[in-house]
């Protein structure tokens, strides 16, 4: 049995003003003074650092006599000795974990922002870009360590701006031309999953600089793309796009990615392969970690349209639409079990075969991006000037 409800009763506090309430609201915006004043004297006491060089003198001397100096910081004349000594002009502050008890925060031992954007032009220029200096794998871990330093020292500083976007768009460029330069490398000498870690951490830092409105930024478009390509079906990096003015997402580079995005998500391998011969060099080692799954699609979409006794399907056309030469072609169709005969290929949806782990090999199928290479510098593709 329902009970009827009664009429609502009010509130002493209501009969009399509401007392209380105006209480709760004088506590309330008491609270947000001391959080305004508690911010802004947080901002106030963000350090600014003073060191001039790409290392503090504190540093130096203690990795000096530590006999921590990696080779590329030691004086020329001095590497044979017990204790090597470091180049000045050379040397980098490296990346030190945070630990209880260790101030991180001496100005002394900050760089400023303009320091920090010369570090990395170091990095990239006589170290990463250098030719001499090889394993590129040990160029990649001294650079990837000195370029973590300099972003522990942009956080601490808080760097924003123009300077923090300049920085950061070299490190998205040096760790996408990484992650397919040392593709197939040993886990000891290169680790995509870290590799991609931080880049997605810088990326996501450089979109949030540009979404922040201190521009205008001419590079937004290619990052913007490389976000994307980089990140291919993935829903958030789709609604990132979409939310962009219609003239930044009308761009060229923008669309060419929004295109190859949308071949990836309806499963349509033959278009995105066909897109990516449009890509540059940069967008081309963005999205070359999709090319093994892209090609696999490929091959078992054709494996069952293509399924008959008595269907030849050409070789030279494959090698066409998997933008392979006939060797690597008939490498990949033999890795997935679809058989080739007279220069023919034979699919059967019955035959078709994931390779054991570790078979396939990325590194093998990089031709649709070396071929962009051509003769740019490590400097060029990392500074941006192509």
């Amino acid at each position: 049995m329902n009970r009827r409800k009664g009429p609502r009763r009010t509130s002493h506090t209501q009969r009399q003003g509401d007392p209380a309430g105006e209480r709760r609201w004088k506590n309330q915006n008491q609270w947000q003074d001391q959080g305004s004043a508690l911010v802004k004297e947080a901002q106030e006491t963000v350090q600014k650092g003073t060191c001039q060089t790409m290392c503090p003198a504190r540093e130096m001397q203690e990795r000096e006599s530590q006999n921590r100096l990696h080779h590329f910081e030691m004086l020329a004349g001095t590497e044979g000795h017990r204790k090597p000594r470091a180049d000045p002009s050379r040397i980098v502050k490296e990346y030190s974990r945070p630990a209880a008890g260790k101030d991180s925060t001496n100005p002394s031992d900050l760089r400023p922002p303009a320091v920090l954007l010369k570090t990395v032009c170091y990095l990239i220029d006589d170290i990463a870009a250098a030719p001499a200096l090889q394993p590129w794998s040990e160029v990649y871990s001294f650079v990837f360590d000195r370029l973590r330093g300099v972003k522990q020292d942009m956080i601490i500083q808080r760097v924003s701006g123009t300077e923090c976007v300049a920085i950061l768009e070299r490190m998205v460029r040096f760790l996408i031309y990484a992650s397919y330069r040392l593709c197939g490398e040993p886990l000891r000498l290169y680790d995509p999953k870290i590799n991609e870690t931080h880049l997605q951490e810088n990326l996501s830092w450089l979109l949030d600089c540009y979404a922040s409105g201190t521009g205008p930024h001419t590079n937004q478009d290619e990052f913007q793309a490389l976000g994307l390509l980089y990140n291919l079906g993935s829903p958030r990096a789709m609604q990132h796009i979409m939310e962009l003015p219609e003239e930044l997402r009308s761009s060229p580079a923008i669309s060419l990615a929004l295109s190859v995005n949308q071949a990836f998500l309806e499963r349509n391998p033959v278009r995105l392969l066909r897109l990516a011969q449009k890509l540059n060099f940069l967008q081309s080692c963005a999205l070359h970690r999709h090319l093994v799954t892209c090609r696999k699609d490929l091959l078992l979409i054709y494996s069952h349209g293509f399924s008959s006794r008595n269907c030849r399907f050409p070789l030279d056309k494959l090698c066409q639409v998997l933008a392979l030469d006939w060797s690597l072609t008939t490498q990949l169709c033999q890795t997935y079990g679809v058989e080739i005969k007279d220069n023919h290929v034979v699919f059967t949806k019955t035959a078709f075969t994931d390779p054991e782990q570790g078979k396939l090999q990325c590194l093998q199928y990089h031709n649709i991006v070396e071929e962009k290479q051509k003769d740019l510098t490590v400097r060029s593709i990392i500074h941006g000037s192509t």
